[in-house]
């Protein structure tokens, strides 16, 4: 399992200036005051979710039916049943209030009326229909579907994209330690807030991406000193020759524990470092410089970018930080905790107290702050998010349990690239299409596959529960995976390759029809793709975005097994709709930067497009 830590900023109209903080478990049910609120526009010309876009119509009915509920917001859903497209739900809550007070209402069923009969004209409405206790049917009109298709097709994706009510944002995500090696929670943490940051980006939020790495501490003094011992020359030697950090990490920590000698000279050191003596602090930067080469191959395979500001980066901010906490009295000495260990546990909360409440938050200006991290930090956020509500935030901090992440080794990136390319070899082997293919061809799609597939089998996971780790699952072309997705787009691709005609132009000749039941599906399903986006930011889940995109890939094979595409007399239309979905499917391998391709030829299927 694996968690999330987010601290929300919101100024808000009853507040003079100060901004209100909450912290928010990653098990807790309620949303972060992350969606669009009504009468906020930051969309930048685009136009919302399709929720959003019924929020704004229902909300002139709710204040023209109750001017005196004004607090009431909106209550749009999905609809699960076959009376309608989506449903507005405010009925019953509104009737609980104003029960006895009006004779023109009754019960919630005739609320749910009058906010029906309220609605304003909009192009998107087809019909509505209220059905038990007030529930607001809505059908989307088929023609304005096509229409916000046609859009997509002609201003980009970018006119899907939700709007909300953040503006910038710091995502804290992978953070490993220097000299250490960097396990699976920093690689899922890496792949989360990567894609968490690429969302929020789509939405239009500025995301300042963290790399908050542990390169300060009492573990460099003794990582110093045995450097100066074991390699006597080490500013004239390189990296390669200094070895593996991990194993220097290890040999060090050894003598640490068993020679008290060594261990009063690494004490000695800390301070030499931390007082800035130049051969303590260049030692330190090869170290990191080291460190930071070994993080950067991680990066490079999953093309993640980030910004280190680690630990150290916050240094010259500690004397205030100490000197207000003592002032406000928030500071005591521990009893029974090892020097050691107590220096090391202050160090870090207050290292996180300057990133929270003076860092982020007064220079940087973010509104929500999200720490993508597991377990292990749950009690020591909470004890940052403690002191800073005692000493700078405004308002409660909540915190809950966390959940888990298990640990494996990172060499499984390489493994799922070679294993991917050998199954690939096989296939196109076996079908005899393997001299079609460049080397180039191959390594650039089993880099695809196989990273992909780790990608994809961390994200589609809701990071609350535990998955098994399996290769076989991971790059199996059949269910949800990533393989299977990659090549579903690929044959989408080639469906439109094969029909020879210029999609472009079709983009601005064609028209998007949908008069088959099937048809209409599909066109639903892309144009929800704003609002799942959103929910998928709002309560930072990726899993939910992976959901949507395997339901679209079902529920296109559907609609092309039902609706005849090439040389059909809706060929034009059909046409658009396959490049829809492509479109749609290459937005969300981006969020999840993954690579697609557009080549099928028959690599992962015996039948072909």
């Amino acid at each position: 399992m694996f968690g999330l830590i987010q601290l929300t900023s919101k100024l808000s109209s009853h507040t003079s200036g100060t901004p209100c903080f909450t912290a928010m478990s990653s098990d807790m049910t309620s949303s972060p005051p992350l969606g669009p609120a009504m009468g906020t526009e930051n969309g930048g010309g685009r136009a919302g979710s399709i929720k959003y876009q019924l929020a704004k119509l229902v909300e002139v009915s709710l204040r023209a039916v109750f001017p005196e509920e004004s607090n009431v917001q909106p209550l749009i859903a999905v609809c699960t049943a076959k009376f309608g497209d989506y449903q507005c739900n405010n009925a019953m809550g509104i009737f609980s209030k104003i029960k006895g007070k009006s004779a023109e209402f009754k019960n919630p069923n005739s609320v749910g009326q009058a906010i029906a009969r309220n609605l304003p004209y909009s192009d998107m409405i087809e019909s509505t229909s209220v059905a038990g206790p007030g529930f607001v049917n809505i059908v989307l009109s088929n023609k304005w579907v096509a229409q916000n298709i046609q859009n997509m097709l002609s201003n980009g994706i970018g006119a899907w994209a939700p709007i909300l009510s953040v503006e910038k944002a710091v995502v804290d995500f992978s953070s490993p330690n220097i000299a250490k090696e960097m396990h699976v929670g920093h690689l899922r943490s890496t792949i989360v807030g990567d894609t968490i940051s690429r969302m929020l980006e789509f939405s239009g939020v500025e995301v300042l991406r963290r790399n908050h790495v542990g390169d300060w501490g009492t573990q460099f003094g003794m990582l110093i000193e045995h450097l100066f011992d074991n390699f006597p020359d080490w500013e004239d030697v390189g990296g390669q020759a200094i070895g593996d950090l991990q194993e220097l990490y290890k040999a060090s920590k050894r003598r640490f524990d068993d020679d008290p000698s060594f261990m009063e000279r690494a004490q000695h050191a800390v301070v030499r470092l931390q007082g800035g003596e130049a051969r303590y602090h260049n030692a330190w930067q090869r170290i990191c410089e080291i460190s930071r080469r070994e993080f950067d191959i991680i990066y490079q395979h999953l093309d993640v970018y980030l910004e280190e500001k680690g630990e150290s980066f916050y240094n010259p901010y500690i004397p205030n930080v100490l000197e207000e906490l003592t002032r406000k009295g928030l500071i005591e000495e521990s009893k029974g905790c090892p020097m050691d260990q107590k220096y090391q546990e202050f160090l870090c909360c207050l290292n996180d107290l300057l990133l929270l409440s003076r860092y982020r938050l007064n220079i940087e200006k973010a509104e929500w702050i999200i720490y993508v991290t597991d377990v292990g930090q749950a009690q020591h956020f909470d004890m940052v998010f403690s002191a800073a509500k005692a000493s700078w935030l405004a308002s409660d901090v909540n915190s809950g349990l966390y959940p888990r992440t298990n640990h494996v080794g990172l060499e499984f990136l390489d493994e799922a690239k070679s294993r991917s390319k050998a199954e690939l070899v096989k296939r196109l082997g076996d079908n005899g299409k393997l001299k079609e293919w460049t080397d180039e061809e191959l390594e650039k799609t089993a880099e695809a596959v196989g990273y992909g597939a780790v990608k994809y089998a961390d994200l589609k996971n809701n990071r609350l529960t535990n998955y098994t780790f399996s290769f076989d699952q991971m790059l199996n072309d059949k269910g949800n995976t990533a393989v299977y997705l990659l090549y579903a787009h690929a044959r989408i691709c080639s469906i439109i390759r094969k029909s020879g005609k210029d999609i472009e132009d079709m983009k601005n000749s064609g028209t998007v029809v949908l008069d088959h039941a099937d048809e209409r599906i599909l066109g639903l399903h892309l144009i929800q793709f704003a609002e799942i986006v959103e929910e998928a930011c709002t309560n930072l889940l990726p899993s939910v975005l992976c959901e949507y995109l395997y339901n679209l890939s079902e529920i296109f094979t559907r609609f092309y097994t039902s609706c005849q595409v090439l040389g059909s007399a809706e060929e034009t239309s059909r046409l658009l709709l396959c490049e829809a979905t492509a479109v749609v499917m290459r937005k969300c391998f981006h969020l999840w930067e993954l690579l697609p391709f557009t080549n099928y030829r028959s690599t992962f299927s015996s039948s072909g497009s």
